[in-house]
């Protein structure tokens, strides 16, 4: 547990670095430079995919110029092929090799890490390759932190590649849409199955970009983590807030990381990178479908909506501590814990949905949310979500949408 809290801090340091403004080659040197640092390796290497030719191009290298490959050309071409990791102890062993790259520079590559950077849905963004382990060669712990850099690279590559895009556009209408054109991708494509539950989520911002967010990460068939969170203010700048929280939160999982230890690094991350008037409210939940139970921190989010179907009633749970970068956590508290009856839906809503105000300046409020689950308590979580957001709008009449709006509901069949 020491050596995967150290590997997640250093992985986190990677996040911080990254988390500034530079171009897109000076954050790929970084992820390079960590990497060799973090394995104690000679040399990394990012190949970046050129759709258009069909080849691996060598972008940010220790001490390389310029190369291209073809895209199914040896052992970064396999990798970038098969979407797979691969672990090479000998690599003038292994047929797969490719020698081209040695003779043009002189280098002698003796094992190797070869790691795919993977976009949204998969898809191919380029491929990271650390060589030559100073005191032997790579083993499972390597790959299991490099896969984790490897996803902050691809995370970076994303992440750079739009705000190109923005630099280069030249009306402010077009770098928004772009903006909003990112965020709206890395929310869920599709609702997580665990049996016995159904799940529905919607996020509306008040401009073009917003500062909410949320998510689902399932570890297994049986458990899934949920989060959702609010960065202060509206536009790009919470935008990438709230983008940089959810690949954090990615990244502390695929470290095995703990409900506590995610919250904690995160925070204290975040206290590091961002403003003192800027910090993020979030809700971190670890549902456990055997146990139908829910455990979870609430960083200034709330309140948390329990909906219990057997008697009607509703729990309307505060924050359980303070939000995330507000300031180091030092005295954690346990996670609090909901059990989950048949039928009953644990609501996630930001105050956009319980602030909305009307013309006569009446919030929509936990009432509001209530009479709602109260009419389509049989319905399913899409059809509640549907309704509490077209009864918001009919709530507010003519008045605009003043914050940003996220709902995510959970709900145990029954």
């Amino acid at each position: 547990m020491v050596a995967e809290a150290k590997a997640l801090r250093r992985v986190l340091e990677v996040t911080r670095k990254l988390a500034a403004p530079f171009d897109l080659d000076t954050m790929l040197t970084e992820v390079v430079d960590v990497s060799r640092n973090i394995l104690d390796a000679e040399r990394g290497t990012v190949f970046l995919y050129d759709e258009l030719t069909d080849e691996l191009v060598v972008r940010v290298a220790t001490e390389l110029g310029t190369i291209r490959i073809p895209a199914n050309k040896g052992i970064v071409g396999e990798s970038a092929q098969t979407h797979k990791l691969i672990n090479v102890p000998d690599c003038y062993a292994d047929d797969r090799f490719n020698r081209d790259i040695d003779k043009q520079t002189g280098y002698r590559s003796r094992c190797m890490l070869t790691i795919p950077l993977l976009g949204f849905e998969d898809s191919l963004v380029g491929v990271l390759q650390i060589l030559n382990k100073n005191d032997g060669i790579f083993d499972e712990e390597d790959e299991f932190i490099a896969t984790a850099l490897a996803a902050q690279a691809a995370v970076v590559l994303h992440r750079a590649k739009i705000t190109e895009q923005i630099i280069e556009s030249e009306k402010l209408d077009r770098e928004i849409a772009v903006a909003r054109d990112v965020q709206i991708g890395t929310l869920p494509k599709h609702m997580p199955k665990i049996e016995g539950y159904e799940f529905a989520g919607a996020f509306e911002p008040t401009d073009q970009t917003g500062g909410d967010l949320y998510d689902f990460v399932q570890l297994d068939e049986h458990r899934l983590f949920l989060l959702m969170g609010d960065a202060t203010g509206h536009g790009i700048g919470p935008a990438l807030s709230a983008t940089q929280v959810r690949a954090m939160l990615r990244v502390a999982l695929r470290l095995e990381s703990s409900l506590d230890d995610a919250f904690v690094h995160i925070n204290d991350q975040l206290c590091d990178d961002l403003p003192d008037d800027r910090f993020v409210t979030g809700f971190f939940g670890l549902l456990d479908a055997t146990q139908h139970k829910v455990s979870f921190h609430s960083g200034g989010q709330g309140p948390i909506l329990h909906y219990h179907a057997a008697s009607g009633d509703y729990d309307w749970h505060p924050a359980t501590t303070f939000p995330l970068g507000y300031l180091p956590q030092t005295d954690l508290a346990a996670p609090l814990e909901i059990d989950l009856a048949p039928g009953d839906i644990l609501g996630l809503i930001s105050d956009g949905i319980y602030e909305y105000e009307n013309e006569q300046g009446v919030q929509f409020g936990q009432q509001g949310v209530a009479d709602v689950i109260d009419q389509t308590r049989d319905g399913d979580a899409d059809a509640v979500v549907a309704e509490i957001m077209r009864a918001v709008r009919h709530h507010g009449g003519s008045v605009p949408q003043a914050d940003d709006i996220t709902i995510v509901l959970a709900r145990r069949s029954g």
